[in-house]
């Protein structure tokens, strides 16, 4: 089993990481396998609504999205992280999240569907729960099991070496890797005993203008 932790932050080693990177290390201790997918700080840019996703399953423009989007068909659950600006998730995985999304949605094999998810933030003081809100919905929207932990999946500090000081902060992030190892358990050994999949239905679309 795979998890793919997605930092969203331009910095590469900063506090989004520490974040996650606890994460990793408690998913590793639990026997799963784990992969930072760095954005990195080259542009990203926005759905277009082009809609050429709709026939291929990957995005027109090639770049992190569908670098990830490769990932994701043999992983097994995601962690995305993002700092926190202006009490919402950072511009870079917005757009990245919005495209890689919607064009999994589009692909052949569902990308997403029945894998857990979670999100998590990072901030100098406020504004995580209005990031987390934001984040999560990716996951509602797509059929994917949200894991929590014991407070919202959030730390703060302005450095990494602020959020090795945030005792709690981390304690979630490591409780949060125990629930998620602990549902992948589950879902494996459920698919093991003959437990079917929930039925899937074609999507039904209704306009409220007419």
């Amino acid at each position: 089993m795979k998890i793919i932790l997605v930092n969203g932050s331009p910095h590469e080693k900063g506090c989004t990481y520490t974040a996650l990177q606890t994460v990793a290390d408690t998913l590793n201790e639990e026997g799963i396998d784990t992969e930072i997918f760095q954005l990195g700080t080259e542009p990203l840019v926005g759905c277009t609504a082009c809609g050429g996703c709709q026939q291929t399953g990957r995005c027109v423009f090639t770049d992190r999205v569908n670098e990830f989007l490769e990932l994701a068909a043999g992983a097994d659950g995601f962690v995305f992280g993002s700092p926190v600006h202006y009490a919402s998730a950072g511009g870079a995985i917005v757009s990245f999240m919005d495209r890689a999304f919607y064009a999994g949605s589009n692909s052949k094999e569902p990308l997403f569907a029945l894998k857990p998810a979670a999100a998590v933030v990072s901030a100098r003081r406020a504004g995580t729960t209005a990031a987390l809100d934001q984040l999560n919905k990716y996951f509602t929207i797509s059929q994917m099991p949200v894991i929590s932990s014991r407070y919202w999946n959030m730390v703060h500090g302005t450095k990494p070496e602020d959020v090795a000081k945030d005792l709690e902060g981390l304690q979630v992030m490591r409780v949060l890797a125990r629930n998620m190892a602990w549902f992948l358990k589950c879902k494996e050994a459920g698919m093991k005993a003959g437990v079917p999949f929930p039925q899937r239905e074609d999507a039904i679309r209704t306009n409220f203008i007419r």
